[in-house]
């Protein structure tokens, strides 16, 4: 298919943009294959490039003969084009309209973009789970890398190469497949330095309404145990759906089958409710009409604070397992997809100083969600501006970015990055030039042959002056577990990402200017006292008479 038999009309003069904060701009507006562009010939006037991709929905508008079209994007931007004729209008409309429903993934920007910054570090190659694997040899002889899923054949959604007990054969690995939902048998997703603790997560086990049972499933997680140690699973469903899940062939473990494991329930909501919730808060934010009680009932009314409470309570959960009763811990819930992967990697990040850093970071999105199988596919096609039934679309990583963003709050000195690397990560989850984040595991990534196709987004962010714009000037290296607090009113609504094209930031701007200055003129004024101390220890060994009082 070209991308021209789609364009009805490539190109329109006099268009007028209108962006909340920002003066309007008067220019030609250009389609392409990928972008909608506005350009305009005044110096100094930024130009407009939007990816069609990030284009959540659209509205049409007429007032004589000049129509215009509100654009409503994935990244939670919404803006106004004017464009002279009704059918320069409504042609550009249905062109967009086609542009950014495109079904291929094939079709997407990230197999056209070519860089044009040098690639210093190829980001498909940063964080492979062989490497990973090498730093956990080195603390311990326990575990073994498998390759029984090399063809993808045991789980569709795993990646080819997975952590497991070093006791627990290929063999084995794959009677447990057949056991957990979506062949996502218990894999290891954290080693706890500290006293040799594990987390595993996994698929529900298909005990189905008989109790099937499954003995190398009972082995492979009795095997991560110490002699007299007990394990803790943490199910991310409430006690009912659990239930509820045997009549379609799911359920979760019995103790009777698991007496060396104790069961908790957490509930944290998945798919239409989590994408309702987005949908409120974000309209919410939107209306500035509203009185103060209004305001504060819409926001309480979304619910999204309440899942941020339920996500960080369970991690905080796991981590005290693991930290402090110095047990190991089963994540899952139904698929193990979602909610499994928020409590695992908002665990490490309250575990793991190394995940507070920016590559740590990168590390942690790329084993706990990229190649973890958590479908980006299916969960990012919408926003929250869609028009269309939400099918499995859900704001699962956005609510882990919104989690990692109030411990970051809570504890401003302790993350190397800062809160725009956040921001970087919902937007190019949504729409990006970069493959990262395209396809929904492993499989689909080896199918399009993305890492020979595409630029990884680590590539860009890997880059020195990138480092820079995303590094935490607050940051001292935290060896420490750190506890959030879950109270009400510890959890805040999230500004910097959900009201950021609501209201000017040119106040936070000069602040944050201000702070790096102070940062900067701290560090000059302790470099002179270290010098001075160092000119006095100098003159005090040339002449002994200065050290008497």
């Amino acid at each position: 298919m070209e991308f021209a038999e789609l364009i009805k009309t490539p190109r329109v003069d006099g268009v007028v943009l209108h962006r909340p904060f920002m003066p309007t701009v008067e220019g030609t507006l250009c389609l392409t294959g990928h972008h909608l562009i506005l350009s305009s010939r005044q110096d100094n006037t930024e130009e407009l490039w939007l990816l069609h991709s990030n284009i959540d929905s659209m509205e049409k508008r007429f007032v004589g003969s000049v129509g215009s079209i509100i654009v409503k994007c994935k990244d939670l931007r919404v803006i106004q084009l004017d464009i002279p004729g009704m059918e320069e209008c409504l042609n550009i409309a249905s062109s967009i309209e086609a542009l950014s429903t495109l079904d291929s993934v094939s079709l997407m920007y990230p197999f056209f973009y070519r860089p044009m910054f040098e690639v210093i570090e190829d980001g498909w190659n940063s964080y492979l789970p062989q490497d990973a694997f090498k730093e956990l040899e080195s603390m311990t002889d326990e575990w073994r890398l498998s390759k029984v899923n090399k063809d993808f054949t045991v789980c569709p959604s795993y990646p080819p190469v997975v952590a497991v007990p070093k006791n627990i054969d290929d063999d084995t690995l794959k009677k447990v497949g057949a056991f957990r939902h979506g062949g996502r048998f218990p894999v290891l997703s954290y080693y706890h330095k500290k006293n040799g603790m594990v987390m595993m997560r996994a698929g529900q086990p298909l005990t189905g309404t008989n109790g099937r049972r499954c003995k190398e499933d009972e082995k492979l997680i009795n095997a991560t145990l110490r002699p007299g140690k007990r394990g803790y699973i943490i199910d991310t469903r409430t006690i009912n759906v659990a239930q509820q899940a045997k009549a379609r062939g799911g359920g979760f473990e019995s103790e009777g089958n698991y007496p060396q494991w104790r069961r908790i329930h957490k509930a944290i909501d998945r798919y239409n409710v989590l994408q309702e919730s987005l949908i409120k808060l974000v309209e919410a934010c939107n209306d500035q009409s509203h009185s103060m009680d209004r305001w504060l009932s819409k926001l309480e009314a979304s619910n999204w604070q309440t899942h941020i409470k339920e996500i960080l309570t369970t991690a905080c959960l796991a981590a005290q397992c693991i930290d402090r009763e110095g047990a190991s811990v089963l994540v899952h819930g139904t698929e193990g997809t979602d909610s499994t992967l928020q409590v695992s990697s908002l665990a490490q990040i309250i575990l793991d100083p190394g995940c507070r850093t920016i590559k740590g970071f990168q590390g942690l999105v790329e084993r706990e969600w990229l190649q973890a199988g958590h479908p980006f596919q299916q969960r990012c096609a919408q926003s929250a501006y869609s028009n269309s039934k939400p099918r499995q679309e859900a704001p699962a990583f956005l609510l882990f970015l919104d989690c990692v963003w109030q411990v970051l709050r809570q504890f401003p000195c302790s993350f190397e990055f800062n809160e725009s690397f956040l921001v970087l990560l919902f937007e190019h989850a949504y729409a990006s030039q970069f493959g990262t984040f395209l396809g929904s595991c492993a499989a689909d990534r080896a199918r399009l042959s993305l890492p020979e196709k595409t630029v990884s987004l680590w590539s860009w962010v890997n880059r020195p002056q990138e480092l820079e714009r995303l590094t935490n000037p607050l940051y001292e290296a935290n060896s420490l577990v750190i506890w959030p607090s879950v109270a009400p009113q510890s959890l805040l609504l999230w500004e910097g990402l959900f009201l950021r094209w609501n209201r000017s930031s040119k106040c936070l701007d000069e602040a944050y200017d201000e702070m790096v200055h102070i940062i900067e003129y701290n560090k000059e004024l302790q470099n002179k006292v270290n010098s001075l101390r160092r000119q006095l220890a100098q003159l005090e060994t040339e002449d002994p008479l200065l050290d008497t009082p």
